[in-house]
């Protein structure tokens, strides 16, 4: 379920994330070029991975076609509570909504430098209040359990972020290195390469 929710949201939106990317990366290196500062491949890149990310997060939280009917909810719990805990519905909706935005809430840290959970929690709080009401408002649901789940998920991403701080700290030298971290990205880009292609169907590996 997860992977064709994947791939529709995909296919909806890579004509368009393919010419942002270009251009936003061709205005990336001028300005590099042109202000004489240094290219650092690991933060570009994850620069361009929260980019993604955030692209195919609100797409689809804003697809119509996930959900055919409205209504709201503003009693804490109450829609939580309707599914059993192991079945599918539990996963997607429950787990679905807290790991959706785990990611949001580790790259929103590492940018702002969080040192306290408050800071996730605002940040968030406001983005998954934004996100229900125009779902409302384009004939979807505002759930206020979707507000509590996501917000619960960026904080995990927060304390995510804090506990790589922390280990990164006690990690050898060479494992702290920008080299290290380029290693590393450069393999992450070439898995995402295989499994967009993959998915798409585009033949490529």
């Amino acid at each position: 379920m997860e992977t064709k929710i994947l791939t529709t949201t995909l296919s909806h939106i890579w004509p368009m994330l393919v010419i942002f990317l270009v251009v936003l990366i061709t205005i990336r290196i001028t300005y590099l070029k042109v202000n004489h500062e240094k290219f650092i491949f690991y933060k570009e890149f994850l620069d361009l991975v929260f980019i993604v990310y955030a692209m195919l997060l609100f797409e689809l939280l804003t697809d119509t076609e996930l959900n055919v009917t409205g209504g709201i909810n503003i009693v804490p719990l109450t829609e939580i509570m309707r599914y059993k805990i192991g079945s599918s519905a539990f996963y997607l909706n429950v787990v679905g909504n807290i790991l959706i935005f785990l990611p949001f809430g580790y790259f929103v840290s590492s940018y702002v430098k969080a040192s306290k959970v408050t800071h996730i929690l605002i940040i968030s709080f406001i983005t998954s209040l934004v996100v229900e009401l125009v779902q409302h408002y384009i004939g979807r649901s505002f759930d206020i359990d979707d507000i509590i789940l996501n917000v619960l998920g960026s904080i995990l991403g927060f304390f995510l972020y804090i506990s790589f701080n922390a280990i990164a700290k006690h990690l050898p030298k060479f494992f702290r290195s920008t080299t290290f971290y380029n290693i590393l990205c450069l393999a992450l880009l070439i898995i995402f390469m295989i499994y967009f292609t993959k998915i798409m169907n585009l033949g490529w590996f």
